[in-house]
């Protein structure tokens, strides 16, 4: 998973978010800093019965936030979405060898961007081109 910086850096440089079902994203600032939550049509709750676990399949989580503005939280965008996001400058993924390992995103003008998971390597090549 991308770091909250990264996240905050593709927003700052212009990556659009439109929410849908499965996309990730942080509540800053509400003491909720450590928990991601993810956009979804339903909320599922598993409870333990003497007769075991039971999936319960709940319209609305009663919570005391109701909502809240797209504006202010942070997108934690996945793999697939950042790579998707690169469109044709994509040129491929590479696992690093080695002590310290990770992988290394390289687009089509030869720019390579390592991290220590293809996530953040895929978010530090796309916040290149962004920038650029």
């Amino acid at each position: 998973m991308i770091t909250r910086e990264l996240a905050e850096n593709l927003a700052a440089a212009g990556l659009v978010w439109e929410p849908a079902s499965g996309d990730r994203f942080l509540v800053p600032d509400r003491d909720l800093d450590d928990e991601v939550f993810v956009v979804s049509g339903m909320s599922v709750e598993v409870s333990e019965l003497p007769t075991g676990p039971e999936m319960k399949f709940n319209g609305t989580v009663e919570w005391a936030l109701d909502s809240i503005g797209k504006h202010e939280v942070i997108w934690l965008p996945r793999e697939d979405q950042l790579r998707a996001a690169l469109a044709g400058r994509f040129a491929g993924l590479e696992r690093l060898d080695g002590a310290t390992g990770g992988y290394a995103v390289v687009l089509t003008d030869g720019g390579r961007y390592v991290d220590i998971d293809a996530e953040r390597a895929y978010a530090r090549a796309l916040l290149a081109v962004l920038s650029s």
